[in-house]
C-alpha cells in the first residue's frame, strides 16, 4: 500500500490534488517568517475580484495573548455563566500554530457588484491563502466557530460592516495528516442537460 503524500508540492496540479488542512491545534514550528507571511499575504490578494473592489482584508495576529483576552472577556460578556473549560477552550484556540492571520469579508457597500459576489471573493482568498501556505512547506487550517461570529471580537479586529471569514493558522505539522471523507464525485457533478 503507498503512502499518500499530502501537500506535494512536486507540481501545481499535485499540490492541488494532495491538498489537506492541517489541525491547528497539531501545527508547530517553525511557521512562516515574516516576509514568508507576506509573500502568502500577496498570494492570496491574486484572487478573482469583480470590480476590483479588494472585497478582503487580512489582519496578522502578532499577539496571542491579546487576542485570547479579546476572545475570552467577549465571551464572558456574551455569557456571563460560561464554565471554566469553555473559557479554556477558547483560550487554545487563540494560542494554536506559530502564525494566524484574520481574513475579513470587507465588501464595498457602495458598488454595484453584489454582495454575494464579493463574500465569495473573501472565501477565495482565504482558501488562496491556504494554497500559498501549503505551496511554501507549511500547513494552515481555516476555523471560523464562536470567534468568527463575535461582533465584539470583529469590531477589535476590523469594522461594522465587515465579518470574519475566517482564522487561517499557518504551521508545520507536528504528526501526519490524515486524510478526511471526499464526498462521491457522482453526487456532487450533474450534466445539464441531462442525456435523454
Amino acid at each position: 500500500m503507498t503512502e499518500t503524500i499530502f501537500n506535494d508540492t512536486a507540481t501545481p496540479l499535485t499540490l492541488l490534488a494532495t491538498r489537506r488542512s492541517g489541525k491547528p491545534r497539531d501545527l508547530v514550528g517553525p511557521g512562516p517568517d515574516a516576509a514568508q507571511l507576506d509573500q502568502m499575504i500577496g498570494i492570496a490578494a491574486r484572487t478573482p475580484d469583480h470590480g476590483k473592489l479588494a472585497p478582503w482584508r487580512f489582519v496578522v495576529i502578532d499577539d496571542r495573548d491579546a487576542l485570547s483576552q479579546l476572545i475570552v472577556q467577549a465571551y464572558r460578556a456574551e455569557r456571563p455563566q460560561a464554565a471554566r473549560a469553555e473559557l479554556d477552550s477558547l483560550d487554545q484556540f487563540a494560542r494554536q500554530a506559530p502564525a494566524l492571520v484574520v481574513v475579513l469579508s470587507s465588501p464595498s457597500l457602495t458598488s454595484h457588484i453584489p454582495l454575494w459576489e464579493q463574500e465569495l471573493s473573501a472565501g477565495a482568498a482565504t482558501m488562496n491563502l491556504l494554497h500559498a501556505a501549503h505551496a511554501m512547506g507549511f500547513a494552515g487550517g481555516w476555523l471560523t466557530g464562536w470567534p468568527s461570529v463575535s461582533p465584539a471580537v470583529r469590531d477589535a479586529l476590523g469594522d461594522a460592516h465587515e465579518k470574519i471569514a475566517g482564522f487561517v493558522f499557518i504551521g508545520t505539522p507536528g504528526r501526519p495528516l490524515d486524510e478526511r471523507p471526499r464526498p462521491d464525485m457522482a453526487r456532487i457533478v450533474s450534466h445539464w442537460p441531462k442525456a435523454g
